[in-house]
C-alpha cells in the first residue's frame, strides 16, 4: 500500500475518533440545559439516560454485523452521517417521551460510528504493522475536550441546545462525507466469514469482553465518583475536588497518546497487566488516602495506568480473527460499554451498603483481575514486531 494512502486513512480515522468524542461530549454538556427545557427531574433524566446507552449497545452490535458484511469503508461514513444528524435530535425534545426517542435514536448512531471506527482503526494498524490504536482513543478524549470548550463558549452566548447541536451535527455530515473518500476498504476480508457460514465466537473474545468491562466500570467509577469522593469524604471545596477529575482526565489522555510507542516496545499484554496493576494501586491510594493532596495523586496514577489497557483488548479482538473484527469487537466494545454505564449505578448501590471510599475497592479487585489475565493477549504480540 503506498505510504501516503496509509497515513491519509490514520488521519481520516482520527477525524471520525474526535468527531464522535465531540458529538457525545456536546451533548453531555447540554445535559442541564435539556433537561430544564424538558421539565424532567434528576431520577427522569437517569432512567432516560439508560435508552442512550440500550441505543448504543444495539448500534454496536448491529454495527458490527454489517460492517464486516459489506465493508468498513461504507459503513463508517454512513455511520458519521447517522450519528451528527441524530445528535441534533436531543436539543429539539419538549418532554419527556421525545427525549427517550432522542436518546435512544442517537446512542444508536453512536453505536454504529463506535464500532465502525474502531474496525478500521484495526485495518489501519494492520497495514501499519504496529500499535496505533491508542492515540485514536486519545482523540476521542480531544474531542470530548474541544465540545466542552464549546458547549461553554456557545451556553454563554445563550444559544438553545438546538441551535448548537444542529450546527455541530451539519458539520458532522460534512466531515463524515469528506474524510469518507481516504478510508481503507476491507471487504474482501468479509467474504472469508461469509463463506465459512456460522462461526463459532472464540472463547477469549467473551474473556476480553469481561475485562473491558471491569476496566470500563473502573473507569466510569473514577469519571463519575472521583470529585465527590473528595468532596464528601475528605472534605474539600468544590473547586478542589473537581481537581481529582481532572488529574484522572489528563493522565489517561497524555497516557493514550504515548501507550502506543510503549506497546511497541513491551507489548500489549505488559501493558495490559502493568496498566491494570498500577491503576488498582491508584484507585486503592485515592480510596484509602487520608489526605485532599494524596488523593488526587491516586486518582492521576490510576488514570495513568489504565490509559492503555482498553486499546489494547479493542485491537486483541479486531485481530483475532480475518473478516470478523467488527463482530468481535461490538462484543468487546459493548460489554465494556455496559461497564461504563453500570460504574456509577453499582458504586452507588454499594454506598448504601458501606462508605463511598470502601466502595472503590470494587473497581480496585476488577483491575486486578484484569492485570493476572494479561494473557488472554499473548496471541496478539505479532501486532508489535
Amino acid at each position: 500500500m503506498r505510504v501516503n494512502a496509509l497515513k491519509a486513512a490514520r488521519v481520516a480515522t482520527f477525524t471520525y475518533f474526535a468527531l464522535n468524542g465531540f458529538l457525545l461530549g456536546l451533548w453531555l454538556v447540554h445535559i442541564p440545559t435539556v433537561e430544564e427545557r424538558t421539565g424532567i427531574d434528576h431520577a427522569e433524566l437517569g432512567r432516560l439516560l439508560l435508552l442512550l446507552g440500550l441505543g448504543a449497545f444495539l448500534g454496536m452490535r448491529f454495527g458490527g454485523k454489517i460492517t464486516d458484511r459489506v465493508g468498513v469503508k461504507l459503513v463508517l461514513p454512513i455511520s458519521g452521517v447517522f450519528c451528527s444528524v441524530s445528535a441534533v435530535l436531543p436539543g429539539l425534545a419538549t418532554g419527556q417521551w421525545t427525549l427517550g426517542a432522542a436518546l435512544l435514536i442517537f446512542g444508536f448512531g453512536n453505536g454504529l460510528i463506535d464500532v465502525s471506527m474502531n474496525a478500521h482503526a484495526v485495518v489501519v494498524e494492520r497495514h501499519y504493522k504496529r500499535p496505533v490504536m491508542s492515540a485514536f482513543h486519545a482523540t476521542w478524549s480531544l474531542g470530548g475536550v474541544a465540545a466542552a470548550l464549546t458547549g461553554a463558549r456557545t451556553l454563554g452566548w445563550e444559544l438553545s441546545p438546538a441551535t448548537t447541536l444542529g450546527v455541530a451535527g451539519a458539520l458532522g455530515v460534512v466531515v463524515s462525507i469528506v474524510t469518507a473518500k481516504a478510508l481503507l476498504d476491507e471487504k474482501e476480508e468479509a467474504h472469508v466469514v461469509q463463506a465459512a457460514g456460522k462461526r463459532k465466537v472464540p472463547r477469549r473474545i467473551w474473556v476480553m469482553a469481561g475485562l473491558a468491562g471491569m476496566i470500563m466500570l473502573s473507569e466510569g467509577s473514577a469519571n463519575d465518583w472521583s470529585v465527590l469522593h473528595l468532596q464528601d469524604v475528605l472534605g474539600a471545596s468544590p473547586q478542589v475536588a473537581a481537581l481529582a477529575y481532572g488529574a484522572f482526565a489528563t493522565t489517561m489522555t497524555t497516557g493514550r497518546l504515548l501507550a502506543d510507542r510503549i506497546t511497541a516496545k513491551v507489548g500489549p499484554v505488559a501493558v495490559l497487566r502493568w496498566g491494570s496493576a498500577i491503576g488498582a494501586v491508584g484507585i486503592a491510594t485515592a480510596a484509602l488516602s487520608p489526605w485532599i493532596w494524596l488523593a488526587l495523586v491516586g486518582w492521576a496514577i490510576a488514570g495513568a495506568g489504565l490509559a492503555g489497557t482498553v486499546p489494547q483488548l479493542f485491537s486483541a479482538a479486531g485481530h483475532a480473527e480475518a473478516g470478523a473484527a467488527a463482530a468481535n469487537m461490538s462484543r468487546v466494545v459493548g460489554i465494556g460499554y455496559v461497564g461504563v454505564l453500570a460504574g456509577p449505578a453499582v458504586i452507588g448501590w454499594l454506598t448504601h451498603l458501606v462508605p463511598l471510599n470502601v466502595a472503590f475497592l470494587l473497581p480496585v479487585a476488577f483491575c486486578v483481575i484484569a492485570a493476572f489475565s494479561a494473557n488472554v493477549l499473548k496471541t496478539q504480540e505479532h501486532v508489535t514486531a
